[in-house]
């Protein structure tokens, strides 16, 4: 563990469990709100280690270590940013009279896929597509026989769709059961979901203050490897539709509660809504709100946090797309050609230490109608280089 001595400080603190490149949009926010940032990763020099007060690198599955920073830094708040995680550490800093966001059981339920499957549809009855867990390649084999394929194979804990995968048929299963070792988690227990012939897919980002729910202008976008990859906003859908996706967003936060920003996903067929998963903090696809709306999601989760009044004004139409590296390479440099910034659009570098096949390491962010932006946007990326 590496660490610097604390500060005394008069100002409120929060902790990043955390620090990628979502975390350090949190970490700008919270500054320009006169917080103290501690930031938390397991390598050094992640994203938010930039513009921290002061950064930790620690083993973030090691519930001792975490503790162990959590109780030295006394900090009034600790958001937990990814799913690799201890839940413990989390669950024992709670007891001890420590804000967790949006509050460990949540993070609980959410980080894992059966938890939260089990509670939206079991739970809260929300509609949900068919689904199986399973433990062994022979009971994969027979869950995917029952929900038919196609069908969507994950682990039960992971991220950015690593482990995930698509069985077209009963050949793919061999390789579907490889596929979940990757996980960045878990992989001992999958879930085997029946494809939903969805017609598309939102994120609602919802903000729960503890006097008001919000909710942004639903966010569409397209997944490559079960990774965002584009994202605009507004998804244009019924009104039907977006008042059942609104919700089905409250009964889930609501279920979950605590304070914060969440990015519920749910696919939508027609005007039927199902629920998908749901993350307690900001979503990929929701850095599109950095051009579309006068309070991004990272400053909304902020103010949820906090308590404050929630409003923002919603801009207009815009579109994000992520640049992810094709190359191996440490302390990348991602070469940025002028035209990305012009009057209506510009990009974000993460600054990660290290880059690797299909690592985001920039977005590039449009500010017009959707379809103009999302065009603009793919050219956009073709224009960075890492190297």
């Amino acid at each position: 563990m590496q660490f610097s001595a604390p500060l005394k400080s008069n100002s409120k603190k929060i902790m990043l469990l955390g620090s990628g490149e979502l975390g350090k949009e949190v970490a700008i926010e919270a500054q320009r709100l006169g917080l103290e940032v501690i930031a938390v990763d397991r390598y050094q020099n992640a994203p938010a280690h930039h513009v921290a007060h002061r950064s930790y690198v620690v083993d973030m599955q090691d519930k001792n270590a975490l503790l162990e920073i959590i109780y030295r830094e006394k900090p009034d708040y600790i958001l937990p940013e990814i799913e690799a995680i201890s839940i413990d550490a989390l669950f024992a800093a709670e007891d001890k009279g420590y804000n967790v966001i949006p509050n460990a059981s949540a993070v609980s339920k959410t980080m894992n896929r059966k938890n939260i499957r089990t509670f939206a549809a079991e739970v809260l009855g929300l509609k949900t597509g068919p689904y199986e867990f399973v433990t062994t390649e022979d009971g994969l084999k027979s869950a995917a026989e029952r929900m038919g394929f196609p069908c969507v194979i994950k682990p039960v804990m992971s991220s950015s769709g690593h482990g995930q995968s698509v069985a077209k048929s009963a050949d793919d299963i061999a390789a579907s059961w490889e596929i979940a070792k990757e996980a960045r988690g878990d992989a001992s227990e999958l879930i085997v979901e029946a494809f939903v012939d969805f017609d598309y897919e939102i994120t609602m980002l919802t903000a729960r203050n503890g006097k008001e729910t919000v909710f942004c202008e639903p966010i569409g976008h397209e997944q490559r490897d079960g990774d965002y990859v584009f994202s605009w906003q507004p998804m244009q859908m019924s009104d039907v539709a977006k008042q059942k996706s609104q919700e089905m967003a409250k009964a889930i936060t609501d279920g979950l509660g605590g304070r914060g920003l969440f990015g519920v996903e749910l696919f939508i067929k027609g005007d039927e809504v199902y629920f998908s998963e749901v993350s307690p903090r900001p979503h990929d696809t929701g850095m599109v709100t950095l051009i579309t709306q006068s309070q991004s999601e990272f400053a909304l989760h902020l103010r949820a946090v906090l308590g404050l009044p929630l409003g923002f004004t919603f801009y207009g139409d815009g579109a994000s797309a992520a640049f992810k590296s094709e190359v191996h390479n440490y302390a990348p440099v991602v070469a940025v050609d002028d035209s990305l910034f012009t009057d209506n659009s510009f990009v974000r570098v993460f600054s990660k230490p290290e880059a690797h096949k299909g690592r985001r390491l920039a977005v590039a962010l449009v500010f017009d109608e959707v379809e103009k932006a999302l065009e603009q946007s793919r050219e956009l990326i073709t224009k960075i280089k890492d190297c």
